[in-house]
């Protein structure tokens, strides 16, 4: 395993022209490759938002068919570095629409696939709404992807609520998790950074989190502020609020560190089952 990896995360701001999407994306790889970068992370759903559920479905490719999936293999092997596409709508192989991130390698060969399970049906304080349920047909198992720098567990946005799926992930041999996100812009600023943090605490792992950012279409607003944090929960590296690439190198030795130090997932204790008193 290589001990450092060079890595970046690019934050767009997705709308309904996928056509527009894809270019700025590419852009923003391009560039995260001009500074060194071996893996690119792009955020959830970097191809296409859309406010109404039939233009998503509609939308939606399966896998030999989707445009972003096919540009981005292009791209990876052109570049000759590992990218991962954060997420995108798409048809899985019985035609049911799922939320999926995908991570190429650097030949542009796809590695991993994970599909969201936790899906983001919300009703929040500002008013605003969400039934992704609506959209998509939730993921039922995590996955670690066997790359050159190790295990990479793949996330999505909402699943960083979800302490178990985390730990299970870096129970499977992970030392770095992705959260590619499109973070509500009212939780963003309460939670985004902490629940991150606590992710990369309690599983010893490197989090690294692209996210969208800006105004999508009316009413729809993201957070940015995409992260790369280390096993202590050190801040490396974060963006603003405008379209961009954040880098860091990890020393992936301290994930080893790390958890020498304070081996919390090796110290964990099942419970005994609760008994009628």
């Amino acid at each position: 395993m290589l001990k450092n990896l060079r890595i970046a995360c690019a934050q767009t701001s997705a709308t309904p022209d996928a056509a527009t999407n894809l270019a700025n994306a590419e852009a923003l790889v391009r560039e995260a490759a001009m500074g060194g970068a071996e893996l690119v992370a792009l955020p959830e759903a970097f191809d296409f938002l859309a406010p109404e559920t039939s233009a998503i479905h509609d939308y939606a490719r399966r896998e030999a068919e989707h445009d972003a999936l096919r540009r981005v293999s292009s791209l990876a092997a052109e570049l000759s570095l590992w990218i991962l596409a954060g997420s995108v709508s798409m048809r899985a192989a019985d035609g049911v629409p799922v939320n999926r991130s995908v991570l190429f390698d650097a030949d542009g060969q796809m590695t991993a696939h994970y599909d969201k399970i936790h899906l983001f049906d919300v009703d929040l304080p500002d008013g605003a709404s969400s039934r992704e349920s609506d959209l998509y047909r939730p993921g039922d198992r995590a996955t670690v992807a066997e790359t050159p720098w190790g295990g990479i567990g793949l996330s999505i946005c909402y699943d960083v609520r979800f302490p178990y799926l985390y730990r299970q992930i870096a129970r499977r041999g992970a030392g770095i998790i992705m959260v590619p996100a499109a973070f509500s812009s009212f939780t963003g600023p309460l939670h985004w950074n902490t629940l991150l943090r606590a992710r990369a605490i309690e599983t010893g792992c490197f989090i690294v989190a692209p996210a969208q950012c800006g105004d999508h279409y009316s009413g729809r607003r993201s957070y940015g502020h995409s992260l790369i944090i280390d096993p202590w929960g050190k801040v490396m590296a974060e963006a603003a609020d405008d379209p961009g690439i954040v880098m860091a190198t990890l020393d992936l030795g301290e994930v080893e560190r790390f958890r020498a130090a304070i081996p919390s997932l090796a110290a964990d204790r099942a419970l005994a089952p609760e008994t009628a008193a």
